[in-house]
């Protein structure tokens, strides 16, 4: 332990603490800017650029960033000193000063730490006006908007993309004044191998990353003489109502299809029931490859972003993910032929919207694969927080709304679709259905434990009519790359594989209300997740009423010839861009 004193207090911390952490520890907080510490993931960007976190040693006349410097025997540290909070000022005016005034139309606003470090620190002026960057704004992909002109090289961005999801498209462009966070040879974003996760807009401090916004293109949609039918994805309902102010992980179904329902969609519906369809088509590929001596191990194929990431890093193992497409793509294409019919409409008459945590998903809704006869699955992309904006825009009082239903058909699901949100739940709900499709027996434990939490590499085995199928799951690009790379080496061998992109899940998803690492909200909204999937009557997706009656009615049998057409895509070892 390490004894000094803050602010006049005796303290002790361990050794390599930092004054930062030190300081939390003592109910003292020093503002940050570039500081990002992701403790789940044992990642911490301290680059102490922004020296917002500044603090006075006293007793030999210096300056110091707290979120870099170890404590040290006998340190006297001042975050309150008259020099320490002017120092502070002073570095958060020089980043006003190379910063846009357009505050009142970023997207950012509100949300901005930059915004909120001025606010608090009474700054009402810049003393400092000089000469500013102009950067073009990067807004050619149909996900992720990077302005430069608004970045303040904290390097979270980096961190994220670099560290965490060993993606490597951002990167230090430039020398001194003229140094942006930018992409090799200044590509566009949709010119690189980035995949779109949105993990550098979740940390982004700023507005210099940020989504694509959608909102006007559904206000559109929903004001024209159009069929306009929405689906919400599994993680959206366990995280919206932190938008509103709600306890982290509170269930908000209820609520949000009545928002839905009074914004004026024709029709409301659960992508978990696509998610249902999903894990049919799944296990019945699992199965079929298991029992054929097909190429094992099979990966899921719900996460854009991750299958954008074997396509440009693993070329060799392209043919190994599910052809499924994910659920979403799925009920868009469900939605467009056989609710269609239903409705009595012709495809191109109906517009599906879907609310997703992810910006992936605004991507994916593009890819030209993903559609029939010139017609997209899905129509329009938008996230958690673009819902929670456009709520607020139709003045609804969202917390003291009443409950709805989704509408039938294709609004029913189990709890094996909900679990989809978060990571290991994809595998989780394949083996409750694949065990029952290879044994003829039913399965009588549907909780497979093993493959929940937020470990980054997760395996397991399950015995299956006498043979061990061996599962793993991993959530988070970097680790998904340590995985194929044991895989794609021979090192490992698996028989089901599910990645997730983001840290988490879908529940962590690029689209979700900002969090910044926070594991304790991560985990209540993993918690609900399952929670709801306790609840449920039916736990196995092969079970739904809804999902029989669509094969009975529709689809033939499970992975069948008409269910290929309308549920299953394909990938592209070649991918340039989109």
């Amino acid at each position: 332990m390490i004894d000094f004193t803050i602010n006049g207090i005796e303290a002790s911390v361990e050794e390599g603490t930092t004054i930062l952490d030190a300081a939390k520890k003592y109910n003292i907080h020093i503002p940050t800017l570039c500081h990002l510490k992701l403790h789940d993931l044992n990642v911490e960007n301290a680059s102490a650029s922004c020296r917002v976190c500044m603090v006075e040693e006293e007793g030999k006349n210096k300056m110091i960033a707290a979120c870099s410097t170890r404590v040290k025997k006998g340190m006297r540290i001042r975050t309150d000193s008259i020099r320490a909070i002017r120092t502070r000022r002073m570095m958060i005016e020089l980043l006003l000063s190379d910063h846009p005034k357009d505050c009142l139309i970023c997207p950012k606003n509100g949300k901005c730490e930059l915004q909120n470090l001025a606010a608090d620190a009474g700054i009402r002026s810049l003393r400092c006006e000089g000469e500013r960057r102009v950067c073009t704004i990067d807004d050619d992909s149909f996900s992720i908007i990077r302005d430069m002109n608004k970045c303040i090289l904290c390097k979270r961005c980096e961190t994220m993309c670099n560290e965490v999801q060993t993606v490597g498209v951002l990167t230090d462009v430039g020398r001194g004044f003229h140094t942006v966070v930018g992409t090799v040879f200044d590509r566009p974003m949709h010119s690189t191998t980035c995949t779109f996760c949105g993990q550098c807009i979740a940390v982004c401090p700023t507005g210099a990353l940020t989504e694509v916004d959608n909102t006007a293109d559904v206000w559109d949609a929903i004001s024209s003489d159009k069929t306009v039918i929405v689906q919400t994805a599994p993680a959206v309902r366990v995280a919206l109502g932190e938008e509103f102010g709600m306890e982290p992980g509170t269930v908000v179904t209820g609520k949000m299809v009545t928002a839905l329902k009074n914004m004026g969609f024709d029709y409301v519906y659960d992508t978990n029931f696509a998610a249902d369809v999903t894990i049919v088509e799944e296990a019945s590929e699992f199965a079929d490859r298991f029992k054929n001596g097909g190429r094992l191990p099979i990966l899921t194929s719900c996460c854009p972003s991750w299958i954008k990431f074997v396509e440009h890093n693993f070329k060799e193992l392209i043919d190994i993910p599910s052809s499924c497409k994910s659920p979403h793509e799925m009920f868009g294409s469900l939605a467009k032929s056989y609710l269609a019919e239903k409705l009595g409409k012709k495809p191109e008459d109906i517009v599906v919207v879907s609310v997703m945590p992810c910006v992936a998903k605004k991507y994916e809704a593009q890819r030209p694969e993903l559609g029939n006869s010139g017609n997209s699955d899905v129509d329009i992309v938008i996230s958690t927080r673009e819902l929670a904006r456009m709520i607020v825009d139709s003045t609804q009082d969202f917390v003291n709304l009443p409950d709805s239903s989704f509408d039938r058909f294709m609004g029913q699901s189990t709890g094996a679709g909900t679990i989809f949100g978060s990571t290991g739940g994809v595998a989780e709900a394949t083996l409750r259905t694949a065990y029952e499709f290879l044994t003829g027996e039913e399965l009588k434990e549907v909780n497979f434990t093993a493959l929940r939490g937020f470990e980054k590499i997760k395996e397991t085995t399950v015995n299956i009519g006498g043979t061990q199928i061996n599962v793993a799951v991993a959530s988070g690009l970097g680790n998904a790359r340590k995985l194929l790379n044991d895989v794609r080496d021979g090192i490992k061998q698996y028989h089901i594989i599910e990645i997730m992109a983001c840290p988490g899940g879908c529940i962590d998803g690029g689209g979700q209300p900002y969090m910044h690492g926070n594991t304790e909200i991560l985990t209540k909204r993993m918690n609900s997740i399952y929670n709801i999937d306790n609840k449920k009557h039916i736990r196995q997706s092969h079970k739904n009423p809804e999902v029989l009656q669509l094969y009975n009615e529709y689809l033939g049998e499970f992975y069948g010839e008409k269910a290929h057409k309308l549920l299953h895509t394909h990938f592209y070892a070649d991918r340039s861009e989109i």
